[in-house]
């Protein structure tokens, strides 16, 4: 690895520590290096606070020896005014000589105006260090910008022998097939992404609440499809611990639409077979995290249907979780 790719793997590191909070902004990455030595780091704030370099760069206690230094971040520093100023300028402000840059940014806001401005002004510009892996970490970025639409990740729970539920129950209340520390795990999930959406019949059936109380971070905004009008104000997905939204369509695209209209550039899916399939089915999904519990049903209803590339398997005590990307 070289010198240059040691560095933004640091960055994409740090950036991470933004995961959750920055949407609809970027989580970006960004250290400052001195004579081979790390002299400030950064990652983008929440939501209408600082960017990763101007974090990065405020860090310095020195401001003199930024003249004589390095600034590696993962996305191409912003050339536009929105919440912020303009990251480039105050990188020229500074006089920064040398900028590296994981990948460019697509949003046309950007779009290389950045790079541009940063050149125009005697600034050596390197671009495309670790891109792939950049790019990767952006995902929900990229996803929405030039998708047009959330980055969408699958997530359901099944038995050892395929099933995602029984075929009855009594009670409105989930049954669980997975352990406390996968439930867990996904109330992490939840906190890094700003949606969750479910069915009808999941609201009907479980009266699920959708938070995060087994994890620290943020409620995501609910998303709840209900074409026949059928749910009352009554059920926990309507009190006021997060914001939900009730959708009466019934097409993954029609709802993908709406959601890019609304700025949300990331969402779980974790409602029932119905509405995770409606989603495979019109090839709209990035990635689907399943669990299989040491549970058994004797029937019930099947779990989704679906093809993708397995890009990780791992034990969480008795319960398997895999991770798929649509290929």
């Amino acid at each position: 690895m070289t010198k240059n790719e040691t560095y933004i793997k640091r960055c994409i590191q740090i950036a991470k520590s933004g995961l959750g909070t920055t949407r609809p902004n970027p989580m970006v990455g960004a250290i400052i290096v001195h004579n081979n030595e790390i002299i400030g780091e950064g990652f983008t704030s929440k939501y209408g606070g600082s960017h990763a370099e101007v974090n990065a760069i405020n860090s310095v206690k020195d401001k003199s020896i930024l003249k004589a230094s390095t600034l590696y971040v993962t996305l191409e520093p912003c050339s536009h005014y929105g919440k912020t100023p303009p990251c480039s300028d105050l990188i020229i402000h500074h006089n920064i000589p040398n900028v590296v840059i994981g990948c460019v940014d697509d949003n046309p806001e950007v779009a290389g105006k950045g790079i541009k401005k940063l050149m125009d002004n005697g600034i050596k510009v390197t671009i495309g260090v670790l891109e792939n892996e950049c790019k990767a970490h952006h995902k929900r970025f990229f996803t929405f910008h030039n998708k047009k639409r959330p980055y969408i990740i699958l997530k359901w729970a099944e038995t050892n022998n395929g099933f995602i539920a029984p075929k009855t129950k009594e009670e409105h209340k989930p049954v669980w097939i997975t352990n406390t520390l996968s439930r867990q795990l996904v109330h992490k999930w939840r906190a890094e992404e700003q949606a969750i959406l479910v069915g009808t019949n999941t609201v009907i059936k479980d009266n699920p609440s959708l938070t995060v109380r087994d994890w620290i971070g943020e409620n995501p905004v609910r998303i709840v499809l209900d074409k026949n009008n059928l749910l009352s104000n009554e059920y926990t997905v309507f009190n006021p611990e997060a914001e939900t939204l009730t959708l009466k369509d019934n097409s993954a695209k029609a709802i993908c639409n709406i959601l890019y209209k609304q700025n949300i550039n990331s969402i779980i899916i974790e409602g029932g077979t119905k509405t995770l399939q409606l989603f495979i089915d019109e090839d709209l999904w990035d990635e689907a995290r399943v669990f299989t519990g040491a549970t058994q049903f004797k029937e019930g209803v099947k779990a989704p249907r679906f093809f993708g590339a397995l890009i990780s398997e791992e034990k969480i005590l008795d319960d398997t979780l895999r991770i798929y990307k649509n290929s």
